[in-house]
C-alpha cells in the first residue's frame, strides 16, 4: 500500500509527458526542458518523501517488533519466577506441616513423661488414694516377691519402700505385707511388733483385722497360747463382724 502514492505520481507524470508533444507548438525548446526538469524534480521530491515516510514505518513496525520482543522475554522472566515462588512457596508449607507434626510428636511426648510423673489414683485394700507412678511400681514389686516366695527380698522391698515413701497412702498396706514376709521368715517376734504397728496406727484400715488374726497366729508359732487367746479375744470385742473375727473365732475354739 505504500507504493500506492509513488505509482500515482509516476502515473501522472508519465501522462503530461504524453500530452507534451500534442503542445509543442506551444512552447519553445527551453521551456519544454524546464517543465520536464521540474517535473522530475517533482517525481523525485515526491518519492523522497515518500521513502522517508516508509522509512519511519518500518523504524516504528521495528521497534514495536523489538518492544513486543521485550515485552514477552519479561513475561517469560515473570512467569519463571512466580513458578520459582510457588516452589518455595510449597516446600515452605511442607516445611511448617512438618514442623508442626514434630511439635505435635514432642508435646506428646512431653505430655506421656509427665502423666508417668504425675499421681494416679489408685485402691488398694479398698483404700483410694493418689500415687506417683514410680511409688505404685515400687509397691506392686515387693508385693510381687513376696508372693514368689521369697520372704527375704519382700521384706527389704517393704523396709526399703517405708523409708522412701513414709506418707504413702500404701504405708498400712505396706505395713501388713511387711509382717507378712517376716512371718515367712519365722522371725515372728518382729512379725509381731510389725502387724501390731498396723493396728495401733491404722485402725479402721481394712487390714487391721487380718493384722491381729496375723499376731495371733505369730503367737501360737512362738508356744505363746496365752497371749494368742487374749489377742484372738481381742479380735472379737474390736472387729466382731469381720472375717478375720470369724477366723479367730475357729481359731480360738481350737486352743480350748
Amino acid at each position: 500500500m505504500r507504493a500506492a502514492p509513488l505509482l500515482r505520481s509516476t502515473l501522472a507524470a508519465l501522462s503530461l509527458v504524453a500530452v507534451l508533444p500534442a503542445q509543442a507548438g506551444l512552447f519553445d525548446d527551453e521551456e519544454a526542458r524546464r517543465a520536464i526538469l521540474d517535473l522530475r524534480s517533482r517525481i523525485d521530491q515526491t518519492g523522497e518523501a515518500q521513502r522517508k515516510k516508509d522509512a519511519e514505518l518500518a523504524e516504528q513496525v521495528n521497534g514495536m517488533r523489538g518492544g513486543l520482543l521485550e515485552l514477552n522475554a519479561t513475561i517469560e522472566q515473570l512467569r519463571a519466577e512466580i513458578a520459582r515462588l510457588r516452589g518455595i512457596n510449597e516446600q515452605l508449607q511442607r516445611d511448617v506441616s512438618d514442623l508442626q507434626r514434630r511439635q505435635k510428636d514432642v508435646q506428646q511426648g512431653i505430655d506421656d513423661r509427665l502423666r508417668k510423673l504425675e499421681p494416679q489414683k489408685v485402691s488398694v485394700d479398698g483404700v483410694e488414694f493418689l500415687a506417683d507412678p514410680e511409688e505404685t511400681r515400687q509397691f506392686n514389686e515387693a508385693l510381687a516377691q513376696l508372693r514368689g516366695g521369697d520372704f527375704a527380698g519382700a521384706g527389704s522391698a517393704f523396709s526399703a519402700f517405708q523409708r522412701r515413701y513414709p506418707s504413702s497412702g500404701y504405708g498400712p498396706s505396706a505395713q501388713y505385707w511387711l509382717g507378712n514376709a517376716l512371718y515367712g521368715k519365722r522371725d515372728y517376734r518382729d512379725a509381731i511388733n510389725t502387724f501390731r504397728a498396723l493396728v495401733n496406727n491404722s485402725p479402721d484400715h481394712p487390714k487391721a483385722p487380718e493384722a491381729m488374726l496375723a499376731i495371733a497366729n505369730c503367737q501360737i508359732e512362738l508356744k505363746d497360747i496365752k497371749s494368742a487367746r487374749k489377742t484372738l479375744d481381742d479380735l472379737q470385742k474390736a472387729y466382731p463382724k469381720s472375717e478375720a473375727a470369724q477366723a479367730g473365732r475357729q481359731r480360738l475354739a481350737a486352743l480350748k
